[in-house]
């Protein structure tokens, strides 16, 4: 802890982080505002599914392009367009009488517009502090974004269901609002400029690192999904235990990333994170017991920080500095498809079974993480002793002949 200390102390690190953090805090709370809008306006859970699905298509489709636009535009004007069109929609849902169809536009446009905040700051990391402290950095900013998903959907579900969901809606728009101008007036923001990429685009998620990063990002999320199916189905839908559970197993990451985050990334330290993960998760389906469950969602949650700092880490190393943003969109993207895909998967197999098919489902989207983390281990940079910064843009220069 001393170490994060020392970290929090280095000139802008300290304030980009809390930025950053309010500036996201409408991503753990827009999902669930949404849906419960929409099944009050239209009385119909399905129909707030369908404007979700638009919300995330919008989201997956939206990471990697507005990311890149950085490079091109710039990070404020990038990221200030996206935040205005982002507040718009979400007012337009709070307050427009709309038809389903409507809804689902202006979720897409919503999910389209999310500002490429978390592409951003991780770009702007390697530039704040030295070699030696990046990787511990991206292990913090792993673990205090759990704050985001304990304390956003207990905010958004009291401001919905005790004073009424268009007053929810407007308080993710407030969110938008303050905590992204806070983060785009941050003096870094402007200070990094991200050069203008030379390859096309998707080539940078083809480099072996990034794709692999890319892959166990999207299964690593599908396993997390697939939990708070399960203890929803475990539970009763909105009872204390829920809740609790799925905090535990949120307060489990936190508590993994700020423990073991400063640990060197040899080759095989993501095996071992997803091992962690791995076990946790198989030794939920053992029993029904909410401090059994509790107790094994911690064990599991430990390895959850670690494993995604380590994938920034690789992502950062194997990339230019130019290729960052666009790189980490991509990466965004892949846990979006797979807090989905962990979702439907659990779903199916909680109807077909019981409350264990959504732990099996979590337990096999883990499992196929740790294996392939196993398989392709050469195509994980080693870092111990290494920088994990990206590599510096480079140009030809032209010379006049005399």
């Amino acid at each position: 802890m001393a170490g994060y200390g020392d970290l929090l102390r280095t000139p802008g690190v300290a304030r980009m982080i809390a930025a950053q953090l309010t500036a996201r805090f409408p991503n753990g709370m827009s999902s669930l505002a949404i849906l419960l809008h929409v099944e009050q306006q239209t009385g119909s859970y399905g129909a707030a599914g369908l404007v979700l699905a638009a919300t995330s298509v919008g989201q997956a489709v939206a990471g990697p392009l507005t990311s890149r636009w950085m490079g091109v535009w710039g990070m404020r004007r990038v990221i200030t367009l996206t935040l205005s069109v982002c507040v718009l929609a979400m007012l337009g849902l709070a307050v427009l009488p709309l038809s389903l169809p409507g809804y689902m536009i202006l979720g897409m446009v919503a999910g389209l517009s999310t500002p490429p905040i978390q592409a951003a700051v991780r770009t702007i990391y390697p530039k704040l502090v030295n070699s030696r402290q990046l990787t511990p950095l991206f292990s913090l900013d792993a673990s205090l974004q759990e704050i985001i998903w304990i304390l956003a959907p207990v905010v958004i579900t009291l401001v919905s269901t005790q004073v009424g969901t268009m007053e929810g809606l407007l308080l993710v728009a407030v969110f938008l609002v303050g905590g992204g101008s806070w983060f785009v007036l941050s003096p870094e923001v402007g200070r990094v400029r991200i050069p203008r990429s030379r390859n096309a685009l998707g080539k940078v998620v083809l480099k072996p690192p990034v794709l692999l990063a890319t892959v166990i990002g999207f299964l690593l999320i599908g396993a997390c999904s697939a939990v708070e199916v399960g203890v929803v189905a475990t539970f009763e839908h909105g009872s204390l235990e829920a809740g609790l559970v799925l905090a535990v197993f949120s307060v489990g990451s936190l508590a993994g990333g700020l423990a073991f985050g400063h640990l060197p990334i040899g080759p095989w330290a993501m095996a071992r994170r997803l091992a962690v993960v791995t076990v946790g998760l198989a030794l939920t389906m053992v029993m029904l017991n909410v401090f059994w469950l509790g107790g094994t969602l911690i064990l599991a949650g430990i390895g959850i920080a670690p494993a995604l700092a380590m994938l920034f880490a690789i992502t950062s190393a194997s990339v230019k500095f130019s290729e960052t943003a666009e790189a980490f969109g991509w990466a965004g993207t892949g846990q979006l498809i797979g807090a989905a895909a962990g979702s439907a998967v659990a779903g199916f197999l909680v109807d077909a079974t019981d409350w264990r098919g959504a732990y099996l489902a979590a337990t096999l989207f883990a499992g196929v993480g740790l294996l392939v983390a196993i398989v392709f281990v050469r195509a994980i940079p080693d870092l111990r002793g290494r920088d994990a910064s990206p590599a510096p843009d480079t140009e030809p220069l032209q010379v006049t002949p005399s």
